[in-house]
């Protein structure tokens, strides 16, 4: 199943394990570079472009130098890896850094630069889970938004700029998370991690504010405060939820948790948010360098008529990292985004945590 871009000022679109050919996807993001009047800003956590698909996003770029416009590249660096979510970058840094264009590498230690955006001449943004590589555009399931909105565009920039001038994640995603409206939707742009905690709450009070659907696809459920208010929501039966998960990696967290014991509490309230509710889980190849990287990748939460999504987990981790997340408050969007996530559950199996 894929469904196609929506005509701006809001653009969808979600895809998933098999649905388009990375060529489909590479086609898209090239034609959204190609409208470049004056700069393009990228903040990429994996990238490349040594591959065909990744070859037509690659020409789009150096037909915008050639155009004279400004082209800027963030890419994370020094990921050590492999941990569960989220998994190590495939991008090869000589080759970014032998691009004719302005590069940055951002340290990935301790937290990593995992946001997937460009901002086009300070007026548009490209934006979502999706990495650019093949296996994202073709074997994950993960959704891409585009805006044309200057206020919205405006807030990536500066998280842009913070990123570019430090070098490093602590202290960036400085940006307020004001309201905007866009075609009659409500917009809030949030960053991490100077807004992480914020954002899991503001993601957790939605949940417990909803009424009639919730309804979630993330890699894994690590955050606390949206830990303790899924159980919430569970116990008091309090509206329909349901979701889906990468049941390997979530495999993979309850045996970190059971090791460092640090966070061993949260066990108990995983396993009774995922044993009390309707959750479907992808059972992914384990990460290798070599395998197919086929995760469960989307990162949505819809919550009545409210919808969060971008390259955050929904994970302590997240919160810490450089992330972005668009949150819309529009029915045609949350019905939109809750019946992907359906249709994506009813391809796997039941979620299931470990003995």
């Amino acid at each position: 199943m894929t469904s196609s871009p929506t005509p701006a000022p809001i653009g969808l679109r979600t895809l998933t394990d098999g649905g388009q050919r990375p060529a489909d996807v590479a086609r898209d993001i090239a034609g959204f570079l190609a409208e470049a009047q004056t700069s393009l800003d990228l903040a990429l956590y994996d990238v490349r472009f040594e591959t065909d698909a990744g070859a037509l996003v690659l020409a789009a770029l150096l037909a915008a130098v050639q155009r004279g416009i400004r082209v800027r590249l963030l890419y994370n660096v020094a990921h050590p890896g492999p941990i569960p979510v989220p998994p190590p970058p495939e991008t090869a840094p000589d080759a970014i850094e032998a691009l004719p264009v302005e590069t940055r590498g951002i340290a990935g230690v301790p937290d990593l630069m995992h946001h997937k955006f460009v901002v086009r001449d300070g007026a548009s943004v490209w934006t979502g889970s999706t990495n650019w590589t093949d296996d994202s555009w073709s074997r994950q399931e993960n959704v891409i938004v585009t805006l044309d909105a200057h206020e919205i565009a405006y807030a990536y920039s500066l998280a842009f700029e913070q990123l570019w001038t430090s070098g490093t994640v602590e202290h960036t995603g400085d940006v307020e998370p004001r309201p905007q409206d866009v075609d009659g939707a409500r917009v809030r742009a949030w960053f991490c991690p100077e807004y992480g905690e914020a954002l899991s709450h503001r993601i957790a009070k939605h949940i417990g504010k909803a009424r009639e659907r919730i309804r979630i696809a993330s890699p894994v459920l690590t955050s606390g405060p949206i830990l303790g208010t899924l159980v919430e929501v569970v116990n008091e039966s309090r509206c329909d939820l349901a979701g889906v998960v990468d049941d390997t990696q979530v495999d993979q967290v309850f045996q970190q948790w059971r090791t460092n014991g640090v966070s061993e509490w949260k066990v108990p309230l995983l396993r009774r948010v995922i044993e009390g509710a309707p959750w479907s889980g992808k059972v992914s190849v384990p990460w290798t360098p070599a395998s197919v990287h086929d995760f469960m990748h989307a990162k949505v939460v819809v919550a009545d008529d409210t919808c969060f999504v971008g390259s955050f987990n929904l994970s302590r981790s997240g919160e810490r990292n450089a992330e972005n997340v668009l949150e819309l408050r529009d029915a045609a969007l949350a019905d939109r985004l809750a019946a992907y996530i359906d249709a994506v559950r009813e391809r796997y199996p039941a979620a299931t945590p470990p003995g």
